[in-house]
């Protein structure tokens, strides 16, 4: 008799699928959005505008002060954009301010002692920028001196030869009204053109560092530079371009300024040296925090000239402009710490949890 034995058949076990996971609510990628981490110069805003508005209630809370604070700052913001690339890239440029008081009288002095028409002497003044940039250009990458060194002193050497073109004494005349003038006094949608500038220039360089493999070697050259080199990364070239472009933004900057004025001042670009820089680093704190960025140097722009437009509105002295914007960058780069500290704690609690709930 032969015993047949049958091995039973394979049972496989169902599994309970897991559900499916769905990523971050839209409540909460807005929040994440305007966590004080990212945007605390909002938050920075709101106290400035709440302030004012209880300090100064007849002129402060209007639309007409909206309007003062666009018009009274564009200048700072394309002064502000103008070095977002050199600094993304780890390089500073000092130099901007001399560069756009140069640009401004090359230009005011072309159309009125040379009878120029506005294009044309708008492209000389943006040529002898450019010239700028390739002399700071070679300083900075060529030479290797330190950017901050080399582009105050080339900053220092622009300043002379303007001083001994001009002796001190700003160009006018009736040339400089109408066309010249419409560049920077000539309103669009309720605000001067230079606020338009100011938007577009953002807009443009938004795309171009957030959206474009150049935008993205730029800021690898910035936050490692060597690293970016031996990546194949040609970080020198992209240097030497950063101070080319920043060059010649300011010199546009200035351009416009000068059409602002109505004349060429041998001194108009220096007072926008430190709001420029302030705005820009302020701006670093800001949406993209760690990264210079147009959006939040924007912010920064319209957070600062809405403090000091408030502190003018309300007959403060000339030195609170000052005092208020180290208090406004302060305050920021404070919460912003702040709220990475807080987060990086939050996160070691829950990690200590989950180790002793394993355990």
């Amino acid at each position: 008799m032969t015993l047949t034995t049958s091995t039973p058949e394979s049972v496989e076990i169902p599994t309970p699928e897991r559900p499916p996971t769905s990523g971050p609510s839209v409540g909460t990628r807005v929040l994440g959005m305007l966590s004080p981490n990212k945007v605390s110069a909002l938050y920075v805003l709101a106290v400035i505008v709440i302030f004012f508005s209880i300090r100064v209630p007849e002129t402060f809370p209007k639309s007409a002060t909206v309007s003062q604070v666009l018009n009274g700052n564009a200048v700072i913001g394309l002064a502000a954009l103008s070095i977002v690339i050199p600094l993304s890239a780890r390089v500073f440029d000092l130099s901007f301010a001399y560069t756009m008081s140069l640009s401004g009288v090359t230009a005011a002095y072309f159309v009125v002692e040379r009878e120029w028409s506005t294009s044309t002497a708008i492209a000389a003044a943006l040529a002898v920028s450019l010239v700028v940039g390739v002399i700071n250009a070679f300083v900075v990458v060529i030479l290797r001196v330190d950017s901050l060194i080399g582009t105050l002193a080339t900053g220092s050497l622009i300043q002379a030869f303007i001083t001994f073109v001009t002796n001190e004494v700003p160009i006018t005349g009736s040339a400089l009204y109408g066309s010249f003038s419409d560049i920077g006094q000539k309103q669009a949608l309720g605000v001067t053109l230079p606020v338009i500038y100011m938007f577009v220039l953002a807009a443009a360089l938004w795309f171009l560092m957030e959206h474009t493999a150049m935008g993205r070697r730029i800021y690898a050259t910035g936050f490692n530079t060597e690293a970016a080199r031996l990546s194949g990364i040609p970080t020198k070239r992209i240097q030497f371009c950063s101070l080319l472009v920043s060059a010649v933004l300011a010199g546009w900057a200035g351009i416009t300024l000068a059409a602002v004025l109505g004349s060429g001042s041998p001194t108009a670009g220096t007072p926008y040296l430190l709001p420029a820089f302030a705005a820009a680093f302020l701006g670093a704190t800001q949406l993209r925090p760690g990264r210079f960025n147009a959006w939040g140097t924007m912010l920064g722009v319209i957070t600062l000239g809405a403090g000091t437009t408030g502190l003018a509105l309300a007959a403060s002295p000339p030195w609170a402009a000052n005092m208020f914007t180290g208090i406004v960058l302060i305050a920021a780069l404070a919460v912003t710490t702040v709220e990475r500290s807080g987060g990086r704690s939050f996160r070691l609690r829950r990690k200590g949890k989950h180790t002793e709930a394993a355990a």
